[in-house]
């Protein structure tokens, strides 16, 4: 009995942990989308003193991608409304599946040869473990996800799916690479 009284409360489900476990997510949604809004709109317009449109497009051409200045249209609104998406818990696998293509961009240009800073890829790697961990466990109660009943009858397919997807995209678009 005694054990049975500490599982339930250990693994079961009450509004207490429930609600914390809504503001981790939302907590961590905040910070991790909105850390990647920022990275989009350095890219597309300079903002927090980022490059801009122009210099990230010749940054992408020298990085061997194709038609630098479109690579920077596409990396720079994938993070900006994937982050935004992930921040707002809106339509969250998609947001995912949008952020999913470009770490594996990300990390494949920056390489893997060191993790830590100050050329590694840490804060990549942690950045890109937060958006895999909310596309699976879902943006939780405090998102706009909540409230379309689509994607909470289907989350585990819907979250897999999106993943899936953003690594296709991702692996595509790495191969066109030179």
């Amino acid at each position: 009995m005694a054990y049975e009284l500490r599982d339930r409360a250990i693994f079961g489900t009450t509004s207490a942990t429930t609600a914390t476990h809504d503001v981790g997510l939302l907590v961590l949604r905040l910070v991790v989308g909105l850390t990647m809004v920022g990275h989009g709109t350095q890219k597309l317009f300079g903002w927090f003193s980022g490059p801009g449109f122009t210099a990230t497009g010749k940054g992408f051409s020298m990085s061997g991608y194709p038609a630098g200045k479109a690579m920077a249209a596409i990396a720079g609104l994938s993070e900006t409304l994937g982050g935004l998406g992930l921040a707002l818990g809106l339509l969250t696998p998609l947001a995912g599946a949008a952020l999913t293509g470009t770490f594996i961009n990300i990390l494949a240009v920056r390489g893997l040869s060191a993790f830590f800073a100050p050329k590694g890829v840490e804060l990549e790697s942690v950045l890109f473990a937060g958006v895999i961990a909310l596309t699976l466990t879902g943006p939780g109660r405090f998102s706009v996800d909540h409230f379309l009943p689509v994607l909470s009858e289907s989350r585990p397919r819907y979250s897999i799916l999106g993943l899936v997807l953003g690594a296709v995209a991702g692996l595509v678009v790495l191969l066109i690479r030179d």
